[in-house]
């Protein structure tokens, strides 16, 4: 190397670092502004916030722990509690029989009302979703139930199902079927609280509708021009391109399902034996009985975290679900 181009390469690495240390200045400047900015702004910020993060922590923060000590005791609301370690989680799958009757109970209302509402939430839509007269009207009732207040309506179903002066029976009756005990028979106790459920779906029919009027005409406009029927509209159009919305309507209604509590309450009170009683059921049960019985609001907390976990599970794989699931694959026609 000559010396002239010795003499280059050390200018331009002088140059270089130059340029290096005035952007290390001015990138160190930025991070001082910005911090300036930043503590400057922290105060006002924390005074507004403040409200929210002191809501929080009182009805969520300090509620988790309480909840996460409680479970760990063997208190009933009165004496001081103690601590008994994991007694309640070891009680509730070995020696307490409700629990696990509780758990099938649940696990049979899940199996029966998530399909079916989320069938009959799809026919319906598809149904309102056509151009008949008076299809607003028709919307309107389908809805209605919905909006009704839930105990006033499980309260007239218990009316309907009683076996002496319901409706139920007259109407079976009237067909010529034997008279059903409808909610202290086990064979019919759990399928009367899905059909009271089952009730107010009309707010799934709207999140239905809503989606299958999402889906673009152009397709079935160029589906039709090809002579494609219903049927195959409907399985290579319209169910591929609602799958997201049917995952998140299973995701709600099973969520709903799990934590089923007026119903069964107003309904059959958990009976005939464990048959109806949901886990929510068990957990109230066990935390404010009936008199002459002791509360055991350790033990009901257990119950409570068993069905919180079960739900996280089933919450986690349902997401996992929907991130694999792509609408640009939903629409293979």
């Amino acid at each position: 190397m000559t010396s002239e181009s010795r003499t280059s390469v050390e200018v331009t690495t002088e140059q270089q670092s130059s340029h290096s240390s005035k952007d290390k200045d001015l990138s160190s400047e930025s991070r001082a502004r910005a911090r300036a900015i930043a503590n400057r702004d922290l105060k006002p910020a924390l005074f507004f916030l403040a409200p929210a993060l002191v809501g929080c922590a009182v009805f969520v923060v300090y509620p988790l722990i309480s909840a996460i000590v409680l479970s760990l005791t063997d208190f009933n609301g009165i004496t001081p509690p103690e601590f008994v370690g994991i007694e309640n989680f070891r009680r509730l799958f070995t020696t307490d029989p409700s629990f696990i009757s509780s758990l099938k109970a649940t696990g049979y209302l899940v199996l029966l009302y998530v399909p079916l509402s989320i069938i009959l939430g799809l026919l319906l839509a598809l149904f309102v979703n056509v151009r008949l007269p008076a299809v607003s009207f028709v919307r309107t009732i389908l809805y209605l139930p919905a909006v009704l207040p839930i105990v006033a309506t499980v309260t007239l179903w218990k009316f309907i199902f009683d076996p002496q002066v319901g409706l139920a029976n007259q109407i079976i009756g009237a067909l010529g079927l034997p008279e059903q005990q409808w909610l202290s028979n086990s064979a019919t106790a759990m399928p009367s609280i899905v059909l009271v459920m089952l009730w107010g779906i009309g707010s799934t029919m709207v999140i239905m509708l809503a989606a299958l009027q999402a889906v673009p005409r152009e397709i079935y406009e160029a589906a039709m021009i090809d002579g494609s029927g219903s049927i195959r509209m409907f399985f290579q159009i319209t169910l591929p391109s609602i799958v997201p919305i049917l995952i998140l309507q299973f995701v709600m209604q099973l969520n709903a399902a799990m934590q089923t509590f007026v119903q069964p309450r107003i309904l059959t009170q958990g009976g005939p034996g464990w048959d109806t009683t949901t886990l929510m059921l068990s957990i109230y049960d066990h935390a404010f009985p009936t008199m002459g019985r002791i509360p055991e609001l350790g033990f009901a907390t257990a119950q409570v975290w068993v069905l919180f976990a079960i739900v996280v599970a089933v919450l986690a794989v349902s997401a996992r679900f929907m991130k694999i699931w792509k609408y640009d694959d939903a629409v293979q026609y």
